[in-house]
């Protein structure tokens, strides 16, 4: 595949991700009378991966998460001159779909984003739980660690073929179910920087948490991968 089609189809996976995630988050659990809460935000979120993995997948490898692209990398299963445009890309993808949450969510008389946000990620005063910074650190290097072990693992050569996208969807909801109340869930700093753009504030001033912790566990899963699951 040529890198502008590539590049096209993980922008379109990476909206479909913070767009369906964030978005049930702000149109469909922010209100009690609507919620589907913390349960179904999960839900979402694996839904958003299963489907755009089996729908665009094919074209760019369906990262739409720049911790994915950093961690296939050092993995030895991505080229790392491919790892900064689809990282820019990714970005970009997330900041437009929160752009597109917000002007939505604006319909409604009663939003306002300095109080209902856009699903962004915090610790702190700003963690749904009340979690401390060091436990949303932990949290999000863990989790993404697994994630990508899923990720790696479901996709070896020797896994069976053409349902890698099952168990990474329900990895990514297994982890939204563990850690919607400590950080919000991040595990992709894309997700994680599109919606704090738009909110401002503490959201950007805590968003280096929810770059450098998921990027942390995700290079510790390139390296075990590379031990524990190689190729060859």
């Amino acid at each position: 595949m040529s890198m502008s089609r590539r590049l096209s189809a993980e922008f379109i996976g990476t909206f479909w991700l913070v767009f369906g995630g964030c978005g049930s988050a702000v149109f469909a659990a922010a209100f009690p009378e609507l919620g589907i809460g913390f349960a179904g935000v999960a839900l979402a979120f694996g839904l958003t991966v299963l489907t755009m993995a089996y729908a665009v997948g094919h074209i760019s490898g369906g990262h739409f998460n720049p911790a994915v692209s950093i961690g296939l990398a050092v993995s030895g299963r991505f080229a790392v001159k491919d790892v900064v445009p689809y990282v820019v890309v990714q970005v970009l993808a997330a900041i437009v779909a929160a752009w597109v949450i917000m002007h939505i969510a604006s319909g409604r008389l009663d939003f306002d984003i300095a109080v209902n946000g856009l699903a962004a990620n915090g610790y702190g005063a700003h963690s749904p739980g009340g979690y401390s910074m060091e436990a949303g650190f932990l949290a999000e290097v863990v989790l993404t660690f697994g994630f990508l072990i899923v990720i790696l693992g479901a996709t070896h050569k020797n896994a069976a073929v053409g349902f890698a996208g099952i168990p990474i969807g329900l990895a990514l909801t297994l982890i939204h179910l563990v850690s919607i109340p400590i950080t919000n869930t991040s595990v992709n700093p894309a997700r994680s920087t599109g919606p704090a753009l738009f909110v401002g504030g503490d959201a950007v001033d805590q968003l280096w948490l929810f770059w450098v912790a998921p990027i942390i566990g995700a290079i510790i899963a390139g390296l075990v991968y590379r031990w524990l699951l190689k190729d060859d």
